[in-house]
């Protein structure tokens, strides 16, 4: 578990939060530019002095009421930026050897294997002699990930490290950050303003605005709350949990199961039973009151209409997916958000709680 209390007062901008994080997976801080994600990532790792309380499990960084502060230096954590900040003088080799000997393994055993994970997670053996003024932006990146990796930090801080590559780049190092996210054991704040990256791989989501957190809890949770400024952007939708059930190559197609829920989406090489995550964006989704009959819509889901938001011209719908008959407990609710203008709200007459057929026209698997 992550704790920290922090505030921080400047001329034209205060920072006051409370945060409790997992203590594993991915915590995405979210929000405007400006918000103060970045400022809490500093103040985190020790470079920005904020008042108040940092621990990591049982390892207090930080408490003003003891008057302890750990310096960075002596903080396990390891942190990377928008910009690779690379040594240009050295090869990718001797740019990670230096990540090595700063960590808490140095020249041990640990330490090399702790380097040897993060070569192979990232794929950047290939890279181990070029210098890396040679590299692309997005193996610049995957060097400094590598790099703070080698420090075997208990702790890893992202501060919006896509945000400098173009999407051809950043297409090419995703896959890479949802390796580390299921492979390592090691909690990750990553800070972005990007809600791709957040839907793609974050458990967690902190939602800041002006310094303050509007709401935190887990990603499926954060994305189907109505009531959050989340809700008003046009890339609103939910993410969803399932597994790979099936391939359909004549087709091309996949279908992916999670508990209540069954979607068919595009074919990827995911094999049966691996775990992915599928999002659903509300402009993606509509509803009628009789099942549909030839439709070309391949998921049509029953759902109980759970609550309306009137949203200017258009009426955000909260959606409650009926789940399949199954033995055991009954699965965890599975909600949508469908994106309808106001007019057809006003058509079909929709009232909260009344049973309705959503249909699902895209489905991105993350």
């Amino acid at each position: 578990m992550i704790d920290a209390t922090l505030r921080l007062a400047r001329h034209d901008f205060t920072l006051d939060v409370a945060l409790s994080l997992p203590g594993n997976g991915v915590t995405a801080l979210f929000g405007p530019s400006g918000c103060g994600k970045t400022t809490v990532l500093r103040a985190l790792a020790g470079l920005e002095r904020a008042a108040g309380r940092v621990a990591l499990g049982g390892e207090v960084w930080q408490d003003d009421a003891q008057r302890l502060f750990v310096p960075t230096h002596r903080r396990p954590v390891g942190y990377v930026i928008q910009e690779a900040s690379l040594f240009p003088h050295l090869s990718v080799q001797g740019n990670l050897d230096y990540g090595r000997r700063r960590g808490a393994g140095g020249k041990t055993a640990a330490g090399r294997q702790a380097l040897d994970q993060a070569v192979e997670l990232l794929g950047i053996a290939p890279l181990m002699p070029r210098r890396t003024t040679t590299l692309s932006g997005g193996e610049r990146q995957r060097v400094a990930i590598a790099r703070a990796l080698a420090t075997q930090p208990r702790l890893l801080l992202m501060d919006e490290p896509l945000a400098a590559l173009d999407a051809a780049r950043k297409a090419e190092i995703l896959p890479y950050l949802e390796r580390l996210h299921r492979t390592l054991a090691l909690p990750i704040v990553y800070v972005t303003h990007a809600m791709e990256e957040v839907t793609r791989f974050a458990d967690h989501l902190v939602l800041m605005h002006e310094g303050r957190v509007l709401a935190a809890g887990p990603i499926a949770e954060m994305l189907s709350r109505t009531d959050l400024p989340l809700a008003r952007r046009d890339d609103t939708g939910v993410a969803i949990e399932a597994q790979v059930a099936e391939h359909d190559t004549h087709f091309g197609l996949m279908r992916i199961v999670g508990p209540g829920i069954e979607l068919w989406v595009g074919e990827s090489v995911a094999p049966v039973g691996e775990q992915v995550r599928a999002s659903v964006l509300a402009r993606d989704v509509s509803v009628t009151r009789e099942k549909p009959q030839q439709t070309s819509i391949l998921n049509v889901l029953p759902v109980t209409l759970e609550s309306l938001h009137p949203d200017h011209g258009t009426v955000l719908l909260r959606l409650r997916v009926t789940p399949a008959c199954s033995a055991g407990d009954p699965p965890k609710p599975v909600h949508l958000l469908a994106r309808i203008t106001r007019k057809s709200c006003e058509v079909l007459a929709l009232q909260a709680g009344e049973a309705l057929y959503a249909q699902v026209k895209g489905v991105a698997l993350m």
